[in-house]
């Protein structure tokens, strides 16, 4: 059964996507995440989520590595890679069928697109759409493409340490999500809850472009009994397009021959003032009780 393994301490992580190296918006996370594991006397963790190995270019793993420790982020255990955890999530997909809160699913993007317009609706959900439980009631003789997590309408609520009581229809806005994809690849919100669960994250500090996911993730952490972490999402680091940066919009790598000039900048994105330091470790320390003060005022 999955849970906190006895993990008592507050612990946090940072868990990159190895589809190309950190930029300055992820520093922003990597760093914020750091020092609120740090400023509870907690642990932090890295976990490289690597599901989709077919985007992961071969040693990107390891080059964020190297860039987090050249920065001074240092995970308190072995990085945990998600490529190599299978097993653990074929274990929560079958507790959820045999529990009913899960099927398998049949249907295409186009099979989706055409179920909607035949309701009449046409609203993309930042290019996805709304499913609208084609295969609840079975696949009447068609092959399954995926399996999905059943959805029950009305509002999920969570608190966000920065942004405050949250709410979300998660059934109005998302539909039943997919759990397993159709390429047989986990999907990003199965993975994630029942890796946080197991490595015992009590608080989870990341972009603010995920904060649409964390519906999802409570309701997939209530149908699996593991415990639902405290959750803050940060500022993001904006491109001359005015959309988030990514790797996707041009998003340069980490600059690292002046690591304590790239943890500055992370900083003041955070509202962090600045610090007087040499190296990163003196950095981070004294960066530790600003954080501290930045959460208690919130």
């Amino acid at each position: 059964m999955l849970g906190l393994g006895g993990v008592n301490t507050a612990c946090g992580r940072f868990a990159p996507s190895p589809t190309g190296p950190l930029h300055a918006g992820s520093l922003v996370a990597a760093l914020a995440s750091w020092l609120d594991a740090r400023a509870q006397g907690g642990r932090w963790l890295v976990r490289i989520e690597d599901t989709d190995l077919p985007r992961c270019p071969p040693g990107m793993g390891e080059h964020i590595l190297h860039q987090l420790a050249a920065c001074g982020l240092h995970s308190d255990e072995p990085p945990l890679w998600q490529s190599r955890r299978g097993a653990l999530y074929a274990a929560a997909l079958q507790r959820l069928l045999s529990a009913g809160l899960a099927y398998p699913c049949a249907c295409s993007r186009s099979d989706i697109a055409q179920a909607q317009a035949a309701l009449g609706l046409h609203k993309p959900r930042f290019g996805e759409l709304v499913y609208p439980g084609t295969c609840r009631a079975g696949l009447r003789g068609r092959t399954a493409r995926a399996v999905r997590f059943v959805v029950e309408a009305g509002d999920v609520l969570w608190h966000d340490r920065s942004l405050g009581r949250q709410r979300q229809d998660v059934a109005a806005q998302v539909g039943d999500f997919v759990l397993q994809r159709a390429d047989g690849l986990w999907a990003y919100q199965l993975a994630v809850v029942v890796d946080d669960a197991a490595q015992g994250v009590t608080h989870v500090v990341r972009g603010l472009d995920l904060a649409d996911n964390t519906a999802r993730q409570v309701l997939l952490q209530r149908a699996l009994g593991v415990p639902t972490p405290a959750y803050l999402h940060t500022p993001l680091v904006l491109a001359a397009d005015g959309h988030k940066l990514s790797k996707q919009n041009g998003a340069q790598p980490l600059e690292l021959a002046r690591p304590v000039v790239a943890l500055q900048a992370a900083a003041a994105v955070l509202g962090l003032p600045p610090l007087q330091a040499q190296t990163p470790a003196d950095w981070l320390a004294q960066a530790v009780p600003g954080w501290a003060g930045i959460i208690t005022a919130s």
